[in-house]
């Protein structure tokens, strides 16, 4: 019985380690002429870039809200968020729909892209820590650096990146920011 049990043991250990070094699907786009990726869990949809209702005083990274099937999703310029130049809309610009839970709550929120690429599948012995320095965007925002193809495609941290509450906090300090402008302070 004991050989049984130690048996049962191992084949959990050696499944468990199976599971965890198994490749994950990521969804490839490029900004800025650089490649990242998010886990393809996060991704809802894909939808060709269209209109974007435009709300005063946000933060210059937030592009505004579409309409989704009647709910409103807020669209983050990526750029924008990485301190860069907002994107120009192109032909191959489109919003990436992410899904960010945060236990208790989902929210829908899109990404502007230059452009999709492809679903890739990365496995985890081929993901490098984020870097300490160097990196063009915060290093909070990159979960991790995967080796496809000989080069590096940025994983990015969507629940770091598309912080509900910083954004929230950010577009607090903008009002406070514009309030004291109104006052002539």
């Amino acid at each position: 019985m004991g050989q049984l049990v130690q048996q049962s043991q191992a084949s959990k250990t050696a499944i468990a380690k199976a599971v965890e070094a198994a490749p994950q699907q990521y969804l490839t786009f490029t900004l800025g002429g650089e490649m990242f990726a998010v886990a393809i869990l996060n991704v809802k949809e894909i939808i060709e870039y269209g209109a974007i209702t435009e709300i005063p005083m946000m933060p210059n990274f937030i592009r505004g809200v579409i309409n989704l099937r009647g709910a409103v999703v807020p669209v983050i310029d990526l750029s924008c968020r990485f301190g860069n130049k907002a994107t120009e809309v192109a032909r191959r610009t489109c919003n990436v729909i992410i899904e960010l839970n945060d236990g208790e709550a989902s929210q829908d929120v899109g990404i502007m892209v230059d452009a999709v690429s492809e679903v890739l599948e990365i496995a985890k012995t081929e993901i490098e820590p984020p870097p300490g320095f160097g990196a063009k965007i915060r290093t909070d925002f990159i979960s991790g650096m995967g080796k496809v193809n000989g080069k590096f495609v940025i994983i990015l941290n969507v629940n770091k990146v598309l912080s509900i509450e910083e954004i929230a906090m950010l577009s607090k300090m903008g009002d406070n920011e514009s309030l004291v402008t109104e006052a002539g302070g």
